[in-house]
C-alpha cells in the first residue's frame, strides 16, 4: 500500500509543485485546502481574504489536483483560524509586540489541526510548499530545520516553532529547488499556477493596511500617549501603540536634532519608549523584552514535554528572511527546567525601518 501525504494547498504554485513531486515519487497523495475565511456574500468581494486564502486561490488548488489526478477537499478551519492566527495577532499588539501570523499559522493550523487530521486519515505526513529542508543530528538523533537551498526564498522563519515530533511529520519538497525551478516544472506540467504572483500580504489583511484591521478589531489600541525618553520625560505624544515597534525610526513626529529609536512599548502605561540606536539591545535585554520569542518557544516545547528547538552551532540567527545570518547567542533551558532566563537574542532589533513602519510581513509564503 503506498503510503499517504496531505498536501496543504493554497493556490498558488509551491503547494502545487509540491503535490507534484509527492505524487511523481509515488505517495498516495490528498490535497487539502483550509477554509480560514468565511464564504463571500453576493454583495462581497472576494478579495476580502487575501490571495492564499480566498475563493480564486480555492479554485486553483483545485484545478491543480485536477491536473494531478489526486483528491483535493476543503477544510473549513474558520474558527480555528480566528482565535488561533487573527485572535492572537491581535493581542499581541495589544501587548506591545509585533507578530508575524504566518508562525501561528504554521505551527498551530498546518502542523497542528491539520496534522492530526491528516493522520486520522492515516497519513504519513503533511507537505507545504516551503522552501526549508530536513535533516537529522547524527550524534542526537534529533529532527533539524534546515534553510532551504534557494536562499532568496528561504521560509525556515515561519518554522521555527515545530516541535521535534510536528518535524517529523513534516514533508517540505520545494526545499530542495529555486523558485525558478518549481516555476519551470510547474509550466512543464502545464499546472494553472505556473506564473502566478506570489502573495505579499498578511492573507486576512489584503490591503496591507493593518493598522485599519486593528481600528476595526480593537479600536482601544489607538488612544494616544505619551512618548517617553529614557529619563522618563515626555518628548512627544504617540498614535496608539499599535502604530509602533521596536527598531521603528521613522513616523515618530519627534524633533529632537538627533535620529531616535523606538526601544520598548508599555501597553499598561499606554507608553512608548525612545532612545538612541545604543539602547536598542541593552534596553530590552534588561527588561527581559527580548526574550519574549524564546520563551514562547520554550514554553510551547515545554508544555509538550520536549526540548526546544536548538540553533544549529555556528549557524546564527536572521533579523530578516533575506539577511545574512549573525551570532545570537541564543540559549534555551531543558523542557520541564526551573523558571528563569531560557535564552538571550543579541542584536536582533532592526535599527531603523526605512520608510516607516509596515504591516509586519516578512515574506509570505504562498505555499
Amino acid at each position: 500500500m503506498r503510503e499517504r501525504i496531505v498536501v496543504g494547498m493554497s493556490g498558488g504554485v509551491d503547494s502545487s509543485v509540491a503535490a507534484a513531486l509527492l505524487v511523481e515519487q509515488g505517495f498516495d497523495v490528498v490535497g487539502i485546502t483550509m477554509r480560514v475565511a468565511p464564504a463571500p456574500t453576493g454583495a462581497e468581494p472576494v478579495s476580502r481574504f487575501g490571495s492564499c486564502c480566498g475563493t480564486e486561490a480555492t479554485e486553483d488548488a483545485r484545478r491543480v489536483a485536477r491536473a494531478l489526478g489526486i483528491p483535493h477537499y476543503l477544510l473549513n478551519m474558520e474558527d480555528e483560524f480566528e482565535q488561533k492566527v487573527i485572535g492572537r495577532f491581535v493581542a499581541a499588539y495589544g501587548a506591545g509586540r509585533t507578530p508575524v501570523p504566518c508562525v501561528a499559522c504554521n505551527s498551530e493550523l498546518k502542523f497542528g489541526s491539520l496534522l492530526g487530521r491528516a493522520r486520522a486519515w492515516d497519513a504519513l505526513a503533511v507537505a507545504t510548499g516551503h522552501y526549508a529542508r530536513l535533516g537529522r543530528d547524527p550524534v542526537t538523533g534529533r529532527q533539524l530545520l534546515l534553510r532551504a537551498m534557494d536562499a532568496r526564498k528561504d521560509q525556515t522563519d515561519f518554522l521555527w516553532p515545530l516541535s521535534q515530533a510536528q518535524l517529523a511529520a513534516a514533508r517540505f519538497p520545494v526545499g530542495a529547488l529555486t523558485k525558478d525551478e518549481v516555476r519551470a516544472h510547474a509550466r512543464r506540467l502545464g499546472l494553472v499556477t505556473a506564473d502566478k504572483p506570489e502573495s505579499q500580504e498578511i492573507c486576512f489583511v489584503p490591503d496591507d493596511d493593518y493598522r485599519g484591521f486593528l481600528r476595526r478589531r480593537a479600536p482601544e489600541m489607538f488612544r494616544p500617549g505619551a512618548i517617553v525618553d529614557r529619563r522618563g520625560s515626555v518628548v512627544g505624544t504617540h498614535a496608539g501603540i499599535a502604530a509602533y515597534t521596536v527598531g521603528q525610526r521613522r513616523g515618530l513626529g519627534l524633533a529632537t536634532g538627533r535620529p531616535l529609536y523606538v526601544v520598548d512599548l508599555d501597553a499598561e502605561r499606554n507608553t512608548v519608549r525612545v532612545g538612541e540606536a545604543g539602547d536598542l539591545d541593552s534596553d530590552r535585554r534588561g527588561r527581559g523584552g527580548e526574550l519574549h520569542r524564546v520563551r514562547a518557544a520554550a514554553d510551547t516545547a515545554a508544555g509538550r514535554g520536549e526540548d526546544p528547538p536548538q540553533p544549529s552551532p555556528g549557524r546564527g540567527d536572521r533579523v530578516r528572511p533575506r539577511g545574512k545570518p549573525g551570532a545570537s547567542g541564543v540559549r534555551y533551558a531543558a523542557a520541564g527546567g526551573q523558571p528563569g532566563p531560557v535564552g538571550r537574542l543579541l542584536r536582533r532589533r532592526r535599527r531603523g525601518r526605512g520608510r516607516g513602519h509596515r504591516a509586519p510581513v516578512l515574506s509570505a509564503p504562498d505555499d
